[in-house]
């Protein structure tokens, strides 16, 4: 069971390793979390670094093997950073159809890329299996109890900046930043978990009473694309009668990304200005004067794909 006293340890364990990330007003109630402003371009880092050192910890870390994930993405470069950072090594297995940019970027952290099949369930599998093999700690992208609990660090940033906050906006791929944020405010703000209609893992777990497989698709796929909710975030999500479960449209993703920069020059991915849309869409309507904090996930994001700046301004 993930609770708040999991996220303080996670805050005390990495302070020091990650950034503090700021608030941003952009209306007379909002406010954006800046965690695009996280080392390596994502919320990531913070569970990546609680995870490694946890287990350096416990002393099951073996400074020659290290620790193995399976992620070509925004999970891959932060265990590979976090690994760099910490002194020991780290294996990343992706599919052979991850872009070479993300390869690229990997490498630059200093990981061992190794090909893993044609999807991420074979990485995964291969990751698990190296595990077992070298001894390496496996980090899992999302569903771990430290993965989760260090995520939940920025909440508790957030609600030390804005004590008075009345709701918090997060995007939901596997749950792990939903499970986070929602064992860090316990009970002290609404949460508000959003997902596009093309990848609806907490959608379908709600509706199922237990998570299920879904179908995923969409602009946002590459960072909100696990076919599963996790069962961390599913076990902490079904203990928060207060949370709100809203779907959006890629449409309105798209739309609210372009907003963000040329609103408030913010570069983010998809998947991150999922939870924005939420807001410009209409999905999920706050009352007036309530405080609402969105929280900006990650930018690792193709800066030719933003809006052009409008004409005038």
């Amino acid at each position: 069971m993930l609770t708040r006293d999991d996220v303080l340890a996670a805050r005390e364990r990495t302070a020091g390793r990650v950034r503090r990330t700021p608030l941003l007003q952009v209306g007379g109630s909002g406010w954006l979390k800046l965690e695009f402003l996280q080392h390596t371009g994502s919320f990531k880092a913070r569970g990546a670094f609680n995870r490694q050192l946890a287990a350096a910890e416990r002393g099951e870390l073996d400074p020659a093997v290290g620790v193995v994930t399976a992620s070509g993405g925004n999970a891959g470069m932060a265990h590979a950073f976090a690994a760099r950072s910490i002194g020991v090594p780290a294996t990343v297995f992706v599919p052979e159809t991850t872009p070479a940019v993300k390869v690229d970027r990997l490498h630059a952290y200093g990981a061992d890329v190794r090909l893993g099949g044609s999807e991420y369930a074979e990485a995964y599998a291969a990751a698990v299996a190296f595990a077992e093999a070298a001894g390496a700690v496996f980090c899992h992208a999302y569903d771990q109890p430290e993965i989760a609990a260090g995520a939940g660090v920025l909440a508790e940033e957030l609600l030390d900046d804005l004590p008075a906050t009345d709701t918090v906006i997060v995007a939901v791929g596997g749950g792990g930043l939903l499970a986070g944020v929602l064992a860090a405010v316990d009970g002290r703000a609404r949460v508000v978990a959003v997902e596009p209609v093309t990848a609806p893992t907490l959608a379908a777990a709600l509706a199922a009473g237990e998570p299920v497989d879904v179908e995923v698709s969409g602009v946002a796929k590459d960072s909100l694309g696990a076919r599963r909710l996790g069962s961390i975030a599913w076990d902490v999500a079904r203990r928060s009668p207060g949370l709100v479960s809203v779907l959006v449209e890629d449409a309105a993703v798209v739309a609210a990304r372009a907003e963000l920069w040329s609103e408030a020059r913010v570069a983010s991915e998809h998947g991150a200005a999922t939870a924005y849309a939420a807001l410009t869409s209409g999905a999920y309507v706050p009352a007036p004067g309530e405080r609402v904090v969105t929280v900006v996930c990650g930018a690792n994001t193709d800066p030719v794909t933003l809006a052009a700046e409008p004409a005038e301004r």
